[in-house]
């Protein structure tokens, strides 16, 4: 059996999702989650418990919908390890942003994006970069086996930025995106969110719209581009299928086959 995990988010401690997902492994379900909680959160505490229960932890949805990441690495790179990751990805603020640069009003494109289903159930989740400092923080704990929550990655969102502003920087050449950043350093992983005004050639600056895009840094592969062009609650909805085919081919997983 398995319990399939999709409240929204809880910046401030991940809660209630954490505790949905460690009540169904300790119940011996299998847990699937569209929510960034419980990997921003307790990622290394719930997978050691889905580990000893011979249980998956699953939460492909948590970043870049239904875009393969985390069951990229998982299940195609055996050896490799990520250093480090670039990305836009926070479709509202990519959004408010290219719109922002075509003249449309800041208000405007976020109730677009509401409308739409995309915004997060509270905007400022997205517009003050929390979404993104949530998914970035799944990305360390997952990918780089780290242990950050999102109020350990620094953290700038758009809502002070103006049209006009953004303008200026289309104007000089580049593009200004929410860029999400972690890397290794001798004082352990550091990651942030903040707009960048990025050159024309960054792969980066040419994300539009709802468009989505991770780099990931591997060693010993160099790097690795992921590009999701426009995403719908169709590509959450197909994130869950993933897992649940994941479960459904291997019901044990291997490491406990």
């Amino acid at each position: 059996m398995v319990c399939i995990e999709s409240t929204v988010l809880d910046i401030t401690r991940g809660e209630p999702a954490c505790t949905h997902i460690a009540t169904a492994l300790a119940h011996g379900l299998h847990a699937v989650t569209v929510n960034k909680g419980p990997a921003a959160f307790a990622a290394q505490t719930l997978a050691a418990q889905a580990r000893q229960a011979r249980r998956w932890f699953l939460h492909e949805g948590a970043v870049m919908d239904g875009i393969p990441v985390f069951n990229l690495v998982r299940d195609t790179l055996p050896g490799v390890r990520v250093d480090g990751f670039r990305g836009v990805i926070n479709t509202t603020t990519n959004f408010v942003l290219s719109a922002l640069a075509g003249g449309q009003s800041f208000d405007h494109a976020v109730a677009e994006m509401q409308a739409r289903g995309i915004a997060e159930a509270d905007p400022s989740l997205d517009i003050d970069g929390w979404d993104a400092a949530a998914k970035t923080a799944v990305l360390v704990n997952v990918l780089m086996q780290g242990r950050l929550s999102p109020h350990e990655v620094a953290r700038t969102g758009i809502g002070h930025l103006t049209a006009d502003a953004v303008r200026k920087v289309e104007a000089s050449g580049d593009r200004l995106r929410l860029v999400a950043s972690a890397a290794r350093t001798p004082d352990g992983i550091r990651a942030s969110v903040a707009p960048q005004a990025l050159p024309a050639h960054d792969p980066l600056a040419g994300v539009d719209d709802t468009d989505n895009a991770l780099y990931l840094s591997l060693d010993p592969l160099g790097e690795l581009g992921i590009v999701q062009r426009g995403g719908t609650l169709t590509h959450t909805a197909y994130a869950v299928i993933s897992d649940l085919a994941c479960i459904a081919r291997s019901p044990i997983p291997e490491e406990h086959s």
